[in-house]
């Protein structure tokens, strides 16, 4: 069972809250640096980051960002995502939330950031609807996503792994169709880079991956 409590906008995750640290910090010294620039490179406006985690994005938004308004449910990682914010190049506000659940206006944010959380999300249609109520018809999805595989035998790997994976990982799921989720949503996917994250050369469970930009399925034009 997953060590989940929920209270209101909160969730938490104990266990995966005080590993997670260690987990990026071992990913980005490996490469996923790299795919945080790729997945923000050029976003302008008013962004809206759902499921921020501890803030490992914020250094990484470009100068053509006015806000960005962060929403995390985990009270431990939202604590540690205040710290980055009060650092980070462009303003950063940190909003306990969910994402079936955003706390912004219909059409007020010119992007929204899914990074490394449509996994966990227990609602993904619903926070999918959300993401595009609160976008302009001008405004792009942009994703980086950990998916399933796309070889028979990893998959099953997948499948295999999955359950110890998500009491580990704070819900996480290895066998997500993430892209498609995107396009059964309405969202027009305009940019995707799909690829293998291996560390060290050797793959894990959760090496497939996308990096990729979607219009919003209002978008004019």
């Amino acid at each position: 069972m997953i060590q989940e409590k929920t209270l209101g906008n909160d969730v938490s995750h104990p266990l995966f809250a005080r590993i997670y640290p260690r987990i990026n910090a071992f990913a980005e010294a490996h490469g996923s640096v790299e795919h945080r620039k790729e997945l923000l490179a050029d976003v302008r406006g008013h962004v809206m980051e759902v499921g921020a985690g501890m803030g490992s994005n914020f250094r990484h938004y470009p100068p053509g960002v006015d806000r960005v308004i962060a929403v995390e449910p985990e009270a431990r990682l939202r604590a540690m995502a205040e710290s980055a914010a009060a650092k980070a190049p462009v303003p950063v506000e940190v909003r306990a939330g969910r994402a079936e659940e955003l706390p912004a206006a219909d059409d007020s944010v010119d992007a929204v950031v899914f990074s490394l959380v449509l996994c966990t999300i227990a609602d993904v249609p619903r926070a999918l609807a959300e993401a595009a109520r609160v976008l302009r018809p001008t405004g792009e999805l942009r994703f980086y996503e950990h998916i399933r595989s796309q070889r028979p035998r990893s998959f099953r790997l997948q499948r295999v792994w999955n359950p110890l994976w998500r009491l580990v990982g704070g819900g996480c799921n290895l066998t997500r169709d993430t892209e498609r989720a995107i396009a059964d949503a309405g969202f027009i996917i305009a940019e995707v880079r799909r690829f293998d994250f291996h560390i060290n050369g050797r793959a894990n469970p959760a090496s497939p991956s996308i990096i990729g930009v979607a219009r919003s399925p209002r978008a004019l034009g």
